[in-house]
């Protein structure tokens, strides 16, 4: 605490002599309802699985009726459609030196089909027969104050953060409770710091529902573990029009300890060329009581963009080394900046080295605004799986993905910002990435969203 009070008092004496100093946004605030936003969003989700190669969905289920679950039944297949609507309220700040307000949201979704054969691909929440619940709901709010450029929020949020993420690639959101603190006294500088003590799952209602397992006290029996405490901290600046960075680090009690660094730079070349530069990276550490286990990893990742008009070309290399591969989890399904971290994987395995070829084509150019397309070629290698029993060593693991995306967004009318978003994905990995990372697969998903800003 004693450094977060320092940061802010050096702010307010250097907002006050600097050139770069901004204007106070609070003392531009209009009134709690006077700026307040409210906004229906609304997201279909089709999701379907095709495993390959004699793999399965398998689900633990009583399939034979005779009281026990039969781990032997196979699904070739997973598919889950369900729809999900966000009510989303950011109230204004009230008017004087420390402004308050109140942000609030509703989640709820919808199956609208799946079976209990194909349940299990992160869109619902299940019962003690492992089928899929028909609806659920959540509700949250967080109270915030703001002094000049400064706000502090403390509740339920979304959080986006390279070391504490909120994950949002399904139907509904992760949610964090906790209190965080953005500052932007000085311009192209952003300081944030946050505390928080529970993380909501995509597929759960309870406000502390993401957990982990681990047998900590060796009864070969894994118990469950919540989020305890997650301490983060971030600096950003924009350095000129062209480069950025950022330094981020968290301690996420008996689990993780995490360092990030991002570096982003565009190097102009004529009026529709440019070539940008991104390289991210982390270094990660076990914790106290090392839930997640030990935990020893570097990882980064350097991507090359040029864009040339409608077209931009990517090339991105990624590389992890210590004694374990990049963890995330308890502090969000989306802590994972990274270039090859893509529709099934990571590319994140221990000492794997991974590389990426990717096409963006933006039709705006060709006379369609609002329609675009992806596709991309990622190939991973020498993931390190250890020794067997008999101490002998084990291959290496190997993957590939291949991913194709297009999306339409409609630009006016009644339906303006109605989207269509068709994503596809082609894994394959050898046998030993198969055992211990993920079946081959085809993984299709189909994303319609519609936000409508009600005030």
């Amino acid at each position: 605490m004693q450094v977060m009070k320092w940061s802010v008092l050096a702010l307010a004496v250097t907002a006050g002599t600097a050139q770069l100093a901004m204007a106070s946004a609070q003392s531009e605030a209009k009134g709690f309802i006077e700026d307040s936003d409210l906004q229906l969003f609304n997201r279909a989700l089709y999701h379907n699985r095709d495993f390959k190669n004699g793999a399965g969905h398998i689900p633990t289920v009583d399939t034979d009726g005779d009281g026990e679950e039969d781990s032997s039944f196979k699904s070739g297949y997973a598919e889950e459609f369900g729809l999900g609507t966000r009510v989303l309220f950011e109230s204004g700040f009230t008017q004087g030196t420390v402004g308050f307000g109140v942000d609030t949201f509703v989640l709820a979704s919808t199956k609208l089909d799946t079976g209990r054969g194909r349940v299990g691909l992160g869109q619902f929440s299940t019962n003690s027969e492992d089928r899929a619940e028909d609806t659920q709901s959540q509700a949250g709010a967080a109270v915030k104050a703001r002094l000049s450029n400064t706000t502090l929020k403390y509740g339920n949020q979304f959080v986006a953060s390279p070391v504490f993420s909120t994950d949002d690639s399904r139907i509904l959101p992760e949610t964090a409770t906790g209190t965080y603190l953005v500052s932007n006294e000085i311009e192209g500088l952003e300081l944030s710091a946050g505390h928080f003590t529970a993380m909501s799952s995509q597929v759960a209602t309870g406000r502390d529902s993401l957990t982990a397992e681990a047998d900590l006290d060796g009864d070969d029996v894994d118990e469950i573990y919540t989020l305890k405490s997650a301490n983060i901290f971030g600096a950003a600046y924009q350095f000129s029009e062209n480069f950025s960075g950022a330094i981020h680090a968290s301690d996420v009690e008996d689990f993780v300890k995490k360092k990030y660094l991002n570096l982003n730079y565009t190097l102009p070349l004529a009026d529709d060329q440019s070539l940008n530069f991104d390289l991210n990276y982390y270094k990660s550490d076990d914790d106290g009581k090392k839930i997640a286990g030990e935990i020893d990893n570097k990882i980064w990742s350097l991507a090359a963009a040029y864009t040339l008009g409608a077209h931009t070309v990517t090339l991105a290399h990624q590389r992890s080394t210590g004694d374990t591969g990049y963890y995330y989890g308890i502090d969000g399904n989306g802590t994972i900046w990274l270039a090859n971290s893509v529709q099934i994987s990571d590319f994140n395995g221990k000492d794997e080295r991974s590389w990426q070829v990717r096409y963006d084509l933006d039709m705006e150019t060709y006379g369609v605004p609002g329609l675009s397309f992806m596709t991309r070629y990622i190939t991973g290698e020498d993931v390190d799986y250890g020794v067997d029993n008999a101490g002998e060593k084990l291959p290496n693991g190997e993957e590939n993905e291949w991913n194709f995306e297009s999306k339409y967004i409609i630009q006016d009318g009644a339906a303006k910002d109605l989207s269509f978003r068709l994503r596809h994905s082609i894994y394959r990995g050898n046998g030993i990435q198969n055992e211990n990372y993920a079946p081959d697969m085809n993984d299709t998903r189909l994303i319609i969203e519609y936000p409508l800003d009600i005030i």
